[in-house]
């Protein structure tokens, strides 16, 4: 990246502080900050790649999600405002990443996302599985009142974007659910790399907690 590109950088972290900062559902800053890293672990080892955009994209991915903010469409007009100050350039490649990336805007179909698109994706993937993915999950799961696990309420197999965000369940349904599926959607080969390793920790975790949950440990 060039220094513009650098100062521009610091300014789109300046915009996710100012929204994330106060977040207690595991989606803050330091989450932010490691899916840039993984991003930029992953396009080291992709041909062909604008870093720029995926940095960009990584600092913004979560500033407009509606798991994060009651006014989805005001936070996409205020960020749609900031780029277009910062960088109108940027604008359209990045909300054409942000807009499509999260696991339940992908729930019964695929979106089309750019090679950019694609790192940015597995990164923010990566961080939602091994030993940071648990603890963010029980994090999020203390966040909105799920139970930790009920034996009794078995994990959903079919959900659309509403009944994943809406149905009760539970934080160990959620692995079924979604974090031991991510290794299969992966877009780019250090992404399945780096996530068959994670998910082999969760498995192994889970085999734990059952055998404790049933008093077998």
């Amino acid at each position: 990246m060039n220094s513009i590109q650098i100062e521009n950088c610091q300014k789109f972290y300046a915009i996710a502080q100012s929204r994330l900062a106060g977040d207690t559902s595991g989606h803050s800053l330091d989450h932010v900050l490691r899916v840039v890293n993984n991003a930029v672990l992953i396009a080291r080892d992709e041909a062909i790649c604008d870093l720029y955009l995926i940095v960009a994209a990584a600092l913004l991915h979560d500033v407009i999600d509606d798991k994060l903010t009651a006014n989805p469409k005001r936070e996409h007009d205020r960020l749609a405002e900031a780029l277009e100050a910062i960088d109108p350039a940027v604008k359209e490649p990045v909300f054409a990443i942000i807009d499509h990336l999260s696991f339940s805007k992908n729930l019964g179909r695929s979106q089309k996302l750019s090679k950019e698109g694609q790192i940015v994706q597995d990164a923010d993937r990566l961080d939602a599985i091994g030993a940071i993915g648990i603890a963010r999950t029980f994090y999020y799961g203390g966040h909105v009142g799920n139970a930790m696990y009920d034996p009794k309420l078995p994990p959903r197999s079919q959900m659309d974007a509403l009944s994943y965000r809406k149905e009760r369940s539970t934080v160990i349904n959620h692995f079924y659910e979604k974090l031991l599926l991510l290794e299969k959607k992966m877009n780019t080969e250090t992404g399945r790399r780096l996530a068959r390793h994670r998910t082999a920790f969760m498995e192994e975790y889970l085999q734990e907690f059952f055998a404790e949950y049933n008093g077998q440990r």
